[in-house]
């Protein structure tokens, strides 16, 4: 009889811990959920700070209207730019402050055949009517875009003017990919999904001779810079954002 009542409490005992374990493989689950659009204790320490806070668009403003509302939104903690969108007005969305010495990082994805890009050093002019007048492009670009098969013109590269360094698959529409953009006086580099995909300075005379071969010759202040506003695209596209910081270096 004791050893009928010995087994039961053993059996009774190992189901609770079970259930007990169980529930903490779900709690330990959800603990490595990741909050986007938050810095780590660890991130702020390191000086990382946020330039998109999942609930508004304070900090940026649409290149030469800053008192214009734009059809970049937030929607689900996202910075989302709804290219069929008829309340707002379209166009480039950019950075309040300017930005020189920097690491930047960011998340993005794009809709199908979609297009977009990052802009750097943009200096803000009422007479320069566009962000890419001034300020070289980081590209964003769907692999089912027509524009894909140019190499010069895939993600990751420095628009327009070299091939990827190393080679980086774009994930497909509606996936997210992973950006950073180092910037110190002058000297850039870029990388996609963790791979680094294009190298400049725009300080030396070898910049200026590639400026001068391209199509953006005709642009006068175009990669004259080494600090302005940092510009996201509008293109005829919808593309989203999240998860963009920055660090000063």
């Amino acid at each position: 009889m004791l050893n009928r009542i010995y087994i039961i409490f053993t059996l009774l005992f190992l189901v609770i811990a079970c259930k007990s374990e169980k529930k903490t493989d779900i709690k330990t689950a959800s603990q490595r959920i990741v909050e986007h659009n938050h810095l780590t204790d660890e991130e702020k320490s390191e000086g990382w700070t946020l330039l998109f806070d999942g609930k508004t668009t304070a900090g940026w403003h649409l290149y030469n209207y800053p008192d214009t509302t734009s059809v970049w939104k937030v929607v689900n903690g996202e910075l989302y730019c709804n290219s069929k969108e008829g309340t707002g007005q379209h166009g480039d969305l950019v950075t309040d402050m300017e930005f020189e010495n920097y690491e930047l990082t960011f998340e993005w994805k794009l809709s199908e055949s979609g297009n977009s890009g990052i802009f750097i050093n943009v200096q803000e002019k009422s007479d320069k009517p566009a962000t890419w007048h001034t300020g070289p492009e980081y590209q964003l670009l769907d692999p089912s875009h027509m524009d894909y098969a140019i190499e010069t013109k895939r993600s990751g590269c420095l628009y327009g003017f070299a091939p990827q360094l190393n080679a980086v698959e774009t994930n497909p529409a509606g996936q997210w990919n992973t950006s950073t953009i180092k910037h110190i006086d002058g000297k850039i580099e870029f990388y996609l999904n963790r791979k680094l995909t294009a190298q400049a300075d725009f300080t030396t005379d070898a910049w200026m001779e590639r400026v001068a071969a391209s199509s953006f010759k005709v642009f006068p202040e175009f990669g004259l810079a080494t600090k302005g506003h940092i510009g996201l695209q509008d293109w005829f596209s919808d593309v989203w954002f999240r998860n963009i910081k920055i660090k000063t270096l």
